[in-house]
Order: C-alpha cells, then structure tokens, then sequence
C-alpha cells in the first residue's frame, strides 16, 4: 500500500521548490549546512574538510578546518566556533581561525566514548543557550558508510544524548531509536526533537514545564526519510528529505529479522541510485506541516540537508559536489 501524508500535509499540499542554484565546494557530500554570524555557509566533506563559502555573490571557498574523519552534522556556537559530528572521530568543536602555524583551525575531541563504548556514527547536533549539547548517535551496529544496512535491518540502535556545559560525560537521553538523525531544540529550548530517519517520524522529548522527561512525536508518517533538522523563522523545523519512501523497503522493515539480513547481505555491494527529487518540509511546533517543497529532475538528489537564510533555502547532500541555494516561496 502506498505510504499516505499526514492529514495535515494532505492539506498544505505539496508546492513546487524553486529553481536550484548550485555552489560547487571542490569536494564530495556536503552533507549537513549551517550559517554562521557572518552569513557564510558552512560545510563538510567526504574527506574532512570544513568549508566556508557565502552564499550570494563571488563564489569563494574557504578551508576552515580538517577533522580527520568524515564530518556529518554541524552546529554553529554564540561564540563562533563549530560542533562537528563526525562519523569516524565522534563529536568534535572546531575553531575556525586559521592558526599561522599549521595552516588549519583548532580540532578538539568532546565525545569518542559513552559509558566505556566507542561513539559511532555520530551523526547532528544542537547546542542550548546555557552551552548544553545534544547530539544523536545513528547505529551501534553500522558504521556511517553502510547506513543503508542499518535502515535495512531495523537494527533501532540509535541513541539521543545530551552533553553538559562543562562537558564531562554524555547522558543517553532516548534509546532505542530507528535512526537517530537530525536534533533541533524549540525556540524556548522547551523540547528537543530527533528525526527517526527508519521509522519516517520526528520523536520529542520535552525538558522543560508539566511534560519534563516526556517523550512523544512532533511528525510522523512522513513521504519520506527524514535526515538533518534546522530551526527558521517563526518556529519551523525545517526537514530534509534523503529520499521518498520506497514500497518494497517498507515491506523488508516489516519482515522477520533473517529475511532483512538477508536482503541487506545481497544488497550491500550494489551501488546506491537516490531517486532523481529534491524535497523538503517545513514544520510547525504543533506538528503541522507549513510548507511542503519538491522538485523532480533537479539535478540535486539525496538531500540531506537544509536551512533557511535571508529568504533562502540552501540545501546540502551526502553524495553531490556543492551545495545549492534557491528563494523561500512567498518571500522572494
């Protein structure tokens, strides 16, 4: 049976993303995309750059930093350095100064264990106003490159945690997650939501007033897997779709556990064809969708990415060579 729109995005109804322009960075998968006090983008690659580029204008990248890794998420802090998520290193911070010495910003290590076990697939990131972080781990299985399999398998071994001001060590918040992808907090810090890229919803965990320690779901049942997650104007979570959903993945998720290895075991070495669709959602805090974005044949696929800027979109990818920016409907 094809998978149905909540009631709530039956009722926006899909509207057309406006033509992409793209920004070519020099390097592959882009894969999260911030903006920093000054207007400029920031990204990161497959190969463990972090780089700066301006939207609008002359197109000038910059090299701020190499994690070493593979960066994922990012989150961009009051006092202008990064939270960089990446799959192989764990959450790290990032001063993007230029140090004259080694010729790269300033890379620290904040998280690379939990409770004695290694942090993997560390995947986004969102950062409270009194410094607390948190953060989401995809998989205790797999690892960033077979993120599929983990998808395939329903392995649901995603975790949310949380990180204390002054660091220290990282408290597992919501287990047991089909996942765990892109974090946003509410615009009073009132809840935190995390995507469930396996399970199509958006789960929240509310920190503050009656409902503290309660988890519930902001979206669920939506068109698509939802990846990285971003806060605009007025309260939207904007929702980066990777793909539509697909009928025979939706059937493997419902079937027994041996047949999901299976499958995954023979699907593993073919390569990997995202459906040719850019698409986003914009989310109000009650759950309601306010914009609902695609665009067929775009030449963009897998996005993975998005945030809203000065009346714009821009948007990020796991497998392009840039990013790509086009005006926020209604406000060009």
């Amino acid at each position: 049976m094809t998978p149905r729109l909540s009631v709530t995005a039956r009722t926006a109804g899909p509207g057309v993303l406006p033509p992409l322009r793209p920004i070519p960075l020099g390097g592959t998968g882009p894969e999260d995309v911030v903006v920093d006090r000054e207007g400029r983008v920031i990204t990161g690659v497959a190969d463990g750059r972090i780089l700066r580029v301006r939207p609008r204008g002359p197109v000038r990248v910059e090299e701020i930093a190499r994690t070493g890794g593979r960066p994922l998420g990012l989150e961009v802090l009051p006092d202008g350095r990064v939270l960089v998520c990446d799959a192989e290193r764990g959450l790290l911070r990032v001063t993007p100064e230029v140090d004259s010495a080694s010729g790269a910003g300033r890379v620290e290590v904040l998280v690379d264990r939990v409770a004695g076990e290694p942090l993997r697939f560390c995947s986004n990131a969102a950062a409270a106003a009194d410094g607390t972080v948190y953060f989401t781990a995809s998989s205790r299985r797999f690892g960033h490159q077979e993120w599929l399999g983990d998808l395939m398998e329903r392995t649901a071994t995603g975790r949310l945690l949380r990180l204390p001001p002054g660091g220290g060590e990282p408290e597992v918040l919501l287990d047991g997650l089909d996942f765990a992808n892109g974090v946003v907090l509410a615009e009073d810090e009132s809840w935190v939501a995390v995507a469930e890229t396996g399970a199509y919803r958006l789960t929240r965990l509310w920190l503050s007033g009656p409902r503290t320690g309660r988890r519930d779901t902001l979206a669920e049942n939506l068109p698509g897997f939802p990846d990285n997650l971003s806060r605009g104007t007025d309260g939207t979570v904007w929702v980066a779709l990777a793909g539509p959903r697909q009928r025979p993945l939706d059937w493997l998720r419902r079937a027994p556990t041996g047949a999901r290895r299976a499958a995954w075991r023979a699907a593993r070495p073919l390569p990997i064809r995202p459906r040719p669709v850019a698409r986003v959602l914009g989310i109000g805090p009650g759950g309601r969708v306010r914009h609902d974005l695609r665009r067929r044949g775009a030449g963009y696929r897998m996005v993975t990415s998005v945030c809203e800027h000065d009346g714009m979109l821009i948007l990020g990818s796991l497998l392009e060579k840039g990013i790509v920016v086009c005006e926020l409907p209604g406000r060009a």
